[in-house]
């Protein structure tokens, strides 16, 4: 099943106090940055995360599951109506990918495509 506009657009609303949100449709679904960084999907009208060490502290239950078939896990977030935590989740996720991206590990971001 897609995900629905409206959905996806109330999330972008709920994390953007972390930075530029952006959702870019993809085969049906959404990958959604922050500041130019993928940090996480929609699919199916429900928000996934890229897990990190400093998401998972941050999440009272921490529940990993794929977003589509043949997909790493990632966690996957049950209450998307709480702005304020929404958008530090998001915040130290990026910084916790920008950090492992200091040391060595590839990440891609808006930055490196200019």
């Amino acid at each position: 099943m897609a995900c629905n506009a409206d959905f996806v657009q109330y999330v972008v609303e709920q994390c953007a106090d972390a930075g530029e949100i952006v959702a870019k449709k993809m085969f049906g679904d959404y990958g959604i940055y922050c500041d130019g960084l993928l940090f996480g999907l929609i699919c199916d009208n429900c928000l996934y995360v890229k897990p990190t060490d400093a998401g998972k502290t941050m999440l009272q239950e921490e529940i990993l599951r794929a977003p589509y078939d043949g997909a790493k896990p990632y966690f996957f977030v049950r209450d998307i109506d709480d702005r304020t935590f929404l958008s530090r989740l998001v915040k130290a996720t990026c910084d916790s990918l920008l950090e492992s991206k200091l040391k060595g590990k590839k990440i891609r971001t808006k930055k490196d495509t200019l």
